[in-house]
């Protein structure tokens, strides 16, 4: 096996810690968009708001997002992708511990991540839902086929995996309207009647 040579191993390092910085301030980056939208609406938001609450230059915000709009898009595709990261590890049981852990989690992601809170008060949310609900609408797909349940079964099954959906982002959207008042263990109480009473006796 050859050895590699000092300059390349060189280039090999330099290459790890631009990649290292590139995800430092790429995080930087989202925490100070977060920190902003405690502060401001999402269309009063500016690079200058977002670069000083990251401590970077604007260049580097340039060479992450060509604009606001950008790093939005970024950050609607992010949070869909986590709320489908929790979704997938979530194997329902009649075990009422287990689904409370579930949608208290999503209550606390709920909480943690503002650009969620705000997409769910606001009324301009429409393409962060419909990026979401084409997501959900695969989703439900694939668990659909996965489910041996009977053929004539399988569109009211899909109808009810969509209405769970739809229920649990009906309930976030009232506790964010409303400022989060309700602690967040008595949403994922909520959820978890709903999601027990309701659906898995049909998924059992």
């Amino acid at each position: 096996m050859r050895a590699e040579s000092s300059t390349e191993m060189r280039i090999f390092m330099d290459g790890e810690n631009q990649d290292e910085r590139y995800y430092v301030a790429d995080e930087a980056i989202y925490d100070a968009f977060f920190l902003a939208l405690k502060e401001k609406e999402l269309d009063k938001i500016t690079v200058t708001d977002v670069i000083k609450k990251a401590g970077v230059v604007r260049s580097t915000f340039y060479n992450h997002y060509e604009n606001i709009p950008a790093l939005v898009t970024a950050v609607e595709d992010k949070t869909i992708r986590d709320i489908f990261s929790l979704m997938e590890t979530f194997h329902p049981e009649n075990d009422w511990e287990l689904c409370r852990s579930f949608f208290l989690t999503i209550c606390e992601y709920t909480v943690t991540n503002p650009f969620l809170a705000s997409i769910l008060r606001s009324p301009r949310s429409d393409r962060f839902f419909w990026k979401a609900m084409t997501m959900f609408h695969r989703y439900v797909t694939n668990v659909v086929q996965s489910r041996p349940v009977f053929d004539d079964n399988r569109e009211q099954f899909s109808y009810m995996i969509a209405c769970a959906i739809g229920s649990t982002i009906g309930v976030l959207h009232k506790w964010t309207v409303e400022d989060c008042s309700v602690p967040a263990e008595s949403i994922a109480d909520i959820l978890t009647t709903v999601f027990i009473n309701g659906m898995l006796p049909f998924m059992s």
